[in-house]
């Protein structure tokens, strides 16, 4: 047996778990970036396809938001419970009148869109999310996140954010410690080349992605949250309850699955002209964004909300607590009172969803997205170019002989790490665990055949 020195030892066992990322996640992250691309891109031809349900007339005196929510209800017929306003605050655009509904997806609501001069029903159609998509980008999403497999399909997507950031850092380790002494111009090394050359311009961006789908994901998310409990980082939200605690927002709420307290809304008998004294009373109060949400309260005890949702400008995200009895604000948060990481982890989602700055954030991610597709595809001519005939089974080219030729210290270490980040990102654990077992496999069988030729 061939030994290696300690340097060519950690150089080959990164060489073939970079291979082993891209050759079997590699088409996960693809798949992520095509779709993250697709969501990023289409908010303008969203507008258009439903500009109908969207616009409004502009000449004329709005009528009150206690008419344009009773024009709603009348227009839904049925008994559904009142889930949130988002009133009409710019010249042109419908309000849009939304209803819980036990049809409908946790983060889904049913959004009736009203002419606030007409009382016309524009559009009738399901929302998604604090960001309240349409249709066509609802269904992006899905395949986004879960390939349209529903919780099922989601392990693909945390599959991915667990592994881009190992395969990015690993990349960059690897053009380190192998670049050649002079520039060769060969189709390997071009190629390469342009590999490594995308691999550092996306380098900030692959970390970045990787650390916010991962809060997003079904079993690291639960350990980020854990984390982010016992240094503080969350997000405050205004107190709902006319006594007690406050509470804490998740950032992330809707891409886990529900609207906070949705599932347990009550019908509740509301005097629609109170949802025009909240939103004077929060604006008096400071709430200044031209794009809010009115939130009814779930019960007695509770506390009406307006939020701003203008994920554009990264500081509007304040919100009031309000007791409609005595016309009050009872609770508020402000942006600018936020920790620093629950403000970087609100820039993070919004950069990461494509809504920071606007076209801007959607131009920068457009471009991420597809060099990200191009480097992936270059990783794979790169394989093609050098891959190996079928009859050559050689140990070295297996992830386990690059484990056993380390030295004890650092196969422990190596161990140490797998659990460690296993236990953090089980999905990145329990994939590695697969790795091993096929690699294993591939060893064994390869040193049989080298048995074999040297018998021969």
């Amino acid at each position: 047996m061939i030994t290696c020195t300690p340097r060519a030892a950690w150089i080959n066992l990164l060489r073939r778990l970079h291979f082993a990322i891209g050759l079997f996640v590699g088409p996960f992250i693809f798949i992520a970036a095509l779709t993250g691309t697709l969501y990023v891109a289409t908010p303008q031809l969203e507008n258009f396809i439903y500009r109908q349900a969207l616009s409004a007339e502009v000449v004329g005196e709005p009528h009150s938001l206690a008419e344009q929510i009773a024009v709603a209800e009348e227009a839904v017929g049925l008994d559904l419970p009142l889930y949130a306003v988002r009133p009409s605050l710019t010249l042109g655009e419908t309000t849009r009148v939304m209803f819980s509904s036990p049809q409908l997806d946790g983060s889904e609501s049913r959004a009736l869109f009203i002419d606030p001069v007409t009382l016309a029903v524009k559009g009738d159609m399901t929302v998604y999310g604090t960001s309240g998509i349409l249709p066509l980008r609802q269904w992006i999403d899905y395949a986004h996140r879960s390939l349209l497999l529903g919780n099922v399909g989601r392990l693909y997507s945390e599959l991915a954010a667990s592994w881009m950031w190992i395969a990015a850092c690993g990349g960059i380790a690897l053009w380190f410690f192998t670049r050649p002494k002079r520039r060769l111009n060969n189709r390997l090394q071009n190629n390469r080349r342009i590999h490594v050359t995308l691999g550092w311009l996306l380098l900030g961006g692959m970390l970045l992605f990787s650390a916010t789908g991962l809060t997003w994901s079904q079993w690291a998310g639960g350990n980020v949250d854990k984390l982010r409990a016992a240094f503080s980082w969350l997000t405050p939200q205004v107190n709902t309850q006319l006594s007690g605690q406050a509470r804490i927002e998740d950032p992330h709420a809707e891409h886990h699955g529900h609207h906070d307290g949705m599932a347990m809304m009550m019908t509740m008998p509301l005097d629609l002209t109170r949802f025009d004294s909240v939103l004077h009373l929060a604006q008096l109060s400071g709430i200044d964004a031209r794009r809010l949400e009115i939130r009814p309260p779930k019960s007695s005890d509770r506390a009406w909300t307006v939020t701003e949702i203008d994920r554009r400008w990264p500081t509007q995200v304040d919100a009031v607590a309000v007791d409609a009895n005595t016309m009050q604000v009872v609770d508020r948060t402000r942006f600018a009172d936020f920790p620093l990481m629950a403000k970087l982890t609100r820039w993070g989602v919004d950069f990461h969803m494509g809504l920071l700055f606007g076209v801007l954030n959607q131009l920068v991610l457009i471009a991420f997205g597809t060099a990200l597709c191009v480097m992936i595809l270059i990783g794979y001519r790169l394989w093609w170019i050098r891959r190996p005939s079928p009859a050559a089974y050689n140990p070295m080219t297996t992830l386990t002989q690059s484990w056993c030729d380390l030295s004890p210290v650092g196969r422990a270490g190596t161990i140490i790490v797998a659990v460690m980040l296993g236990m953090a990102m089980p999905v990145l654990g329990g994939s590695l665990l697969l790795f091993i077992i096929i690699d294993v496999l591939r060893w064994r069988m390869a040193n049989a055949v080298s048995s074999v030729q040297s018998a021969e």
